[in-house]
C-alpha cells in the first residue's frame, strides 16, 4: 500500500497477519482485471507483490509500484521475476506505457485520490483499464469509533484520518474527473477475521500507525487498549475478532 508515510509499513508483519488482505482479493484479478498475455499491466500500491506475482502468472508484463521501501524490498526478494519499483502515486512518471492498471487495497491510502487518477489516466494507453479495490463508505468504522472514542475518553486530541472510503457515487464522479468511462461499481460488505487475540491490536498496529503516529509512545499504547475494550462488543465473536471491512470495486476505461 502507498501511504505517506511509507516508512510506517512492516512487511514481515503485513505478511503474517495481514495476507486477508490479498488473499481476500484475488479474483479481482481474474474477474474484474482479466490481464492478458503480454500486456503491460501497472499494479499500483502493490505492498508485498503476491498479487504483481499472480499476475504476471498469466502472462502479463508486470510492474509493480510502492511508496514503501520496505514493501518493495520484501516484494523483490518473494518475487524475483516482477519487476518492482519505489514510487509515489502521486507523482507517477509514466505517459502511455501500460495496457492495465490494478490497484488493490491502496488507493484509500493516497490523498489526494483525483490527482492520483490523473496519473493512472496518463499511464494508461488509449483504451486502457483500471481495476481496482479500495475501502468504501463505512469501511471500518467501527473501528475508527472505537479509536475516535479512546482519543476522547483519554483527553486526547482528535487525529485526522488518513483514509479516503468514498461511496460508489463518490469514486464515480473522480474517475470521470480523470478522463474514464466507469463500465463497473461494486460496494460490499466483508468481514475480515482478525487472527489470534490480539488481532485487534495487531490490525492498529499494522494500518493504523500512520494515523495514531501523532501520539507519544504511551499514548498510542493507552488509545489502543482503550479503543479495544470499546470495539469488543461490536467486533469480537465466539471465532474471535472480526473487522467490519466494506469494499469498493470499479472497473473503469481511458
Amino acid at each position: 500500500m502507498t501511504t505517506p508515510t511509507p516508512d510506517h509499513w512492516n512487511a514481515e508483519h503485513y505478511r503474517d497477519r495481514h495476507a486477508f488482505v490479498y488473499e481476500s482479493s484475488r479474483d479481482l484479478v481474474a474477474d474484474w482485471l482479466r490481464p492478458q498475455v503480454g500486456e503491460r499491466v501497472l499494479d499500483l500500491g502493490c505492498g508485498s507483490g503476491e498479487l504483481s506475482a499472480q499476475i504476471a502468472q498469466t502472462g502479463a508484463t508486470v510492474t509493480g509500484v510502492d511508496a514503501s521501501e520496505a514493501m518493495i524490498a520484501a516484494a523483490r526478494g518473494q518475487h524475483p521475476a516482477v519487476s518492482f519499483e519505489v514510487q509515489n502515486a502521486q507523482t507517477l512518471p509514466y505517459h502511455a506505457e501500460f495496457e492495465a492498471v490494478f490497484s488493490n487495497a491502496a488507493l484509500h491510502w493516497m490523498k489526494p485520490l483525483d490527482n492520483v487518477l490523473s496519473g493512472v489516466s496518463r499511464s494508461l494507453v488509449p483504451g486502457g483499464r483500471l481495476a481496482l479495490e479500495m475501502g468504501g463508505g463505512a469501511n471500518v468504522l467501527a473501528v475508527r469509533g472505537a479509536v475516535e472514542q479512546a482519543l476522547s475518553d483519554l483527553s486526547l486530541p482528535a487525529l485526522e484520518h488518513v483514509w479516503i472510503f468514498p461511496s460508489p457515487a463518490q469514486l464515480a464522479a473522480l474517475l470521470e474527473e480523470a478522463g474514464f468511462t466507469v463500465e463497473r461499481l461494486h460496494l460490499f460488505k466483508r468481514p475480515s477475521p482478525l487472527a489470534g487475540e490480539d488481532g485487534f491490536q495487531a490490525w492498529l498496529h499494522g494500518f493504523g500507525a500512520s494515523w495514531l503516529a501523532p501520539l507519544s509512545e504511551s499514548e498510542r499504547a493507552a488509545v489502543i487498549a482503550r479503543a479495544e475494550e470499546l470495539a469488543r462488543p461490536k467486533l469480537h465473536t465466539a471465532q474471535g475478532w472480526v473487522a467490519d471491512y466494506v469494499r469498493l470495486r470499479a472497473l473503469a476505461v481511458k
